[in-house]
């Protein structure tokens, strides 16, 4: 394949040049709100929040106005252990007034997480850090000059802080323009207008009729109302921190599993947006049949799961079917026809 040496290619087509055209301006709108002293990771909460931006553009945003446009000092490391909770580095990082902060986590399934350290509304964004993971700091200014001895000192007390460590306190840290402010909360809409009633329509027999349509029972969907499967969450999606499923079959065999799978489709098929994102013993489990092969998963054991996507719901049923599935009561998600989608959502 030729390269092409066209650097506006990307622009040749009508979907592209608008969404390019879209990114800019929301770039400008970010660029005014950093210079007016608001957080980077706060600004794109609220516009992601409204769809206006989406998680693909993180890193995008992040170049090109904390490091091009106002000179922020930036430092990486891949975490040096697996770490869970971050009120430690939350009550830390609040504290520093010399510097504006923010975080990027590199989730290896939700895609980039931006994080200002100082908004306790962050901390529940990471649920935890493993090993080996990605961890960016940004340090500046708001675009004004600042120490730069003082922010390599700054960017590393804040990767500690994420990797579980207690670093020296830094007394200069505690003196600056750049004290927290908390993001303004967003008007609540006014709630919509209630519809006319249509012409000719009699209420007694649509509510009537509303009334059976809640009653009958669903057992089954058809499998052809079940979606295709999502490849993983999109990138910038959010996810709810990790929930533990205990194992109380003696052993987590192929009845559990086929028990697991018939739970999360129907999950999937009531909410196609969302993913099931499972974990044993720290690692990602994309093949559930993996977890009857190990031979590990026994009585006992724990396994993990979480959700990703945007309006997250059905949390915790989702929950109580799986800690059933990974029961000797599995066998209640086996009935029905083989290739059926269980209506449990």
């Amino acid at each position: 394949m030729i390269a092409s040496s066209c650097k506006y290619e990307s622009l040749s087509s009508r979907e592209t040049f608008n969404a390019s055209v879209r990114h800019v301006k929301a770039t400008v709108a970010l660029a005014e709100s950093l210079a007016g002293g608001e957080n980077l990771a706060d600004a794109l909460d609220a516009m992601i929040a409204d769809k206006a931006v989406g998680g693909d553009e993180i890193l995008p945003f992040v170049s090109m106005l904390l490091v091009d446009k106002f000179g922020y000092y930036a430092a990486a490391r891949n975490a040096r252990s697996t770490v869970t909770g971050f009120d430690a580095a939350l009550k830390a990082a609040a504290s520093w007034n010399a510097f504006d902060l923010v975080m990027l986590y590199n989730h290896p399934d939700v895609g980039v997480i931006a994080v200002n350290p100082k908004n306790p509304a962050h901390v529940a964004k990471i649920d935890r850090v493993n090993k080996s993971e990605l961890l960016v700091a940004y340090v500046g200014c708001f675009g004004k000059e600042y120490d730069a001895s003082l922010a390599t000192k700054a960017a590393d007390a804040l990767l500690a802080l994420y990797e579980g460590e207690a670093p020296k306190e830094i007394p200069a840290l505690l003196k600056g323009p750049c004290a927290y402010k908390a993001p303004k909360e967003a008007p609540a809409p006014k709630p919509p207008k209630a519809q006319k009633a249509a012409k000719g329509a009699k209420p007694g027999k649509a509510k009537a009729g509303a009334k059976a349509k809640a009653a009958a029972p669903v057992e089954e969907r058809a499998p052809a109302a079940a979606p295709k499967p999502a490849a993983g969450p999109k990138p910038g999606s959010r996810m709810t921190p990790m929930y533990g499923v205990l194992v109380t079959n003696e052993l987590f065999h192929n009845g559990n599993v086929e028990a697991w799978k018939r739970i999360i489709d129907s999950f999937k098929v009531k909410h196609p947006d969302l993913d099931v994102l499972v974990y044993y013993d720290g690692e990602r489990i994309v093949n559930l049949n993996a977890l009857f092969k190990w031979g590990k998963v026994k009585h006992g054991s724990v396994i993990q799961f979480a959700v990703a996507g945007e309006n997250i719901c059905d949390v915790a049923k989702l929950q109580r079917y799986l800690a059933q599935g990974a029961s000797p009561m599995f066998e209640a998600f086996l009935r029905g026809p083989v290739n059926g989608v269980l209506a449990l959502f």
